[in-house]
């Protein structure tokens, strides 16, 4: 359930979130800020799948003497 819900807020951010964050000021790094919210979920998109693939059980795997060993 937690995988799920940190897979679904990428999508939350970026297409949920747009509307209320579409405006050009405050300038951030040179960008408008709905542009800088899109780039910063990028970035955390990348960050959070990261998470997912670490914490998702089917990626453990077994090695010979039994212990699980994560790549």
């Amino acid at each position: 359930m937690l995988l799920r819900v940190l897979a679904a807020l990428p999508f939350i951010g970026i297409l949920l979130g747009v509307p209320f964050v579409n405006r050009v000021e405050p300038l951030m790094l040179g960008m408008p800020f709905v542009l800088a919210w899109i780039v910063m979920w990028v970035v955390l998109s990348s960050l959070i799948m990261a998470i997912v693939y670490r914490l998702d059980a089917s990626n453990r795997h077994i090695a010979a003497d039994g212990e699980e060993v994560r790549s």
